[in-house]
């Protein structure tokens, strides 16, 4: 639907293929948006989208069943997440966890280490916990009713619709960064995506789109249009199977939509984590399991560095204020830079020396504990926390 297309040289709409997309009269919340599709618009689009889907969509493993736990693992597992990364952590967690009951009774660990490396690990903890409530409150059953699914851990509007429309076959729009790319572009909507008015309007678009019959493939397809065909950069129109239909393609300018939004301000931060020994013995911590960043994963302290602080001072400060350790600073391992969501963090890594063992935690912990360089292996990690061992391995 989207593509390379030079403003110096359009491609003409076949005739009789032109789909007009008369500009609208309808407000939202003060925006003036495009109308909605009529029912012969949806399917005539519906046919395009699904006949081309079906000839060349990418054979991804949780698209050969309708298993809706199966479905589920592969749409948690996806958010923010692109698709060829997916694949193996989804094959090994289903090796391992083939349904909601074995899901269910696993430890938390256990289901924490199979998800080292995918990152966002919220998602895991809610994945668990959703699969105990469906075990414990729904007999190992989905529930039918959207709203019911949503209620669960992590699981949202779209979430809760993909799930039922490709399990079920219920006819549920879903809105995504995709599908909404796509939207977007067919109907040239002048607003962010971000505005809460845009994404109502985007959930009705869906609503008219959505195939009343097989809406699952449906959903499937503008998905895919979305990652293979109409994508950030660099669309492929020449390539669109409903480029006929989209407004921004036919005027040149698909490169225009979606309309951005402000720009998220960047935030640096400068951080020391510290490597902690007593004898042959090094201290880990495992963060609390509802923390905001790596719920349940280990990592070794580290915290926030003060102006005017120097590096020393902030190993001392920051044992003492997550462990109550009184530590001496040896010398610094290196560097690790890495980025949670608009935050950049710089963080120096430091070794340090303890005469005592003996810890007191503070809430951002659940546990603690001293061990053999071997032993740090077998524990579940934060990518920034990996390459931290990392060093520690090389010193």
């Amino acid at each position: 639907m989207t593509g390379s297309v030079s403003r110096g040289s359009r491609r003409k709409p076949e005739s009789g293929s032109s789909h007009p997309i008369r500009r609208s009269r309808r407000v939202a919340c003060g925006v003036c948006f495009p109308q909605l599709p009529d029912e012969q618009f949806a399917a005539q689009f519906r046919e395009a989208l699904q006949r081309w889907y079906l000839q060349h969509h990418r054979r991804l493993p949780w698209r050969a069943t309708q298993d809706p736990y199966a479905i589920l693992v592969s749409e948690i597992m996806l958010q923010q997440t692109q698709a060829a990364t997916v694949v193996p952590y989804f094959r090994r967690f289903l090796d391992r966890f083939p349904d909601l009951e074995s899901l269910a009774q696993a430890p938390l660990e256990e289901v924490i280490g199979l998800w080292q490396g995918l990152g966002y690990y919220k998602r895991a903890l809610a994945l668990h916990q959703a699969a105990r409530i469906l075990v414990r409150d729904h007999a190992g059953e989905f529930p039918r009713e959207p709203m019911v699914l949503q209620r669960l851990p992590g699981i949202g509007r779209y979430t809760a619709h993909a799930v039922l429309s490709q399990a079920f076959d219920l006819s549920l729009p879903i809105i995504e960064a995709n599908s909404a790319r796509v939207y977007a572009r067919m109907f040239t909507c002048a607003q962010p995506l971000t505005s809460s008015a845009v994404q109502r309007w985007l959930w009705q678009v869906a609503e008219r789109l959505v195939a009343p019959r097989q809406p699952g493939l449906f959903n499937q397809a503008i998905m895919e249009l979305g990652a293979t065909i109409c994508l950030p950069r660099q669309p492929r129109c020449d390539a669109c199977p409903v480029a006929q239909f989209c407004h921004a393609w036919r005027y040149q300018r698909v490169t225009d939509f979606p309309v951005r939004g402000p720009a998220r301000t960047v935030v640096q931060v400068a951080e020391v984590a510290i490597v902690i020994r007593n004898q042959d013995r090094w201290l880990v911590l495992q963060r609390a399991p509802d923390a905001d960043r790596w719920p349940s994963l280990w990592e070794f302290p580290h915290a926030e560095t003060f102006l005017q602080e120097s590096a020393p001072q902030a190993v001392q400060r920051i044992a003492q204020q997550l462990t109550a350790l009184q530590v001496t600073p040896s010398q610094p391992l290196g560097h690790v830079r890495f980025s949670v969501t608009r935050f950049r963090i710089a963080m120096t890594v430091w070794h340090a020396w303890a005469q005592k063992k003996e810890i007191t935690l503070t809430s951002l912990h659940h546990a603690g504990r001293w061990l053999k360089r071997h032993q740090l292996r077998c524990l579940a990690w934060s990518t920034p926390q990996r390459r931290v061992l990392a060093m520690l391995d090389k010193s």
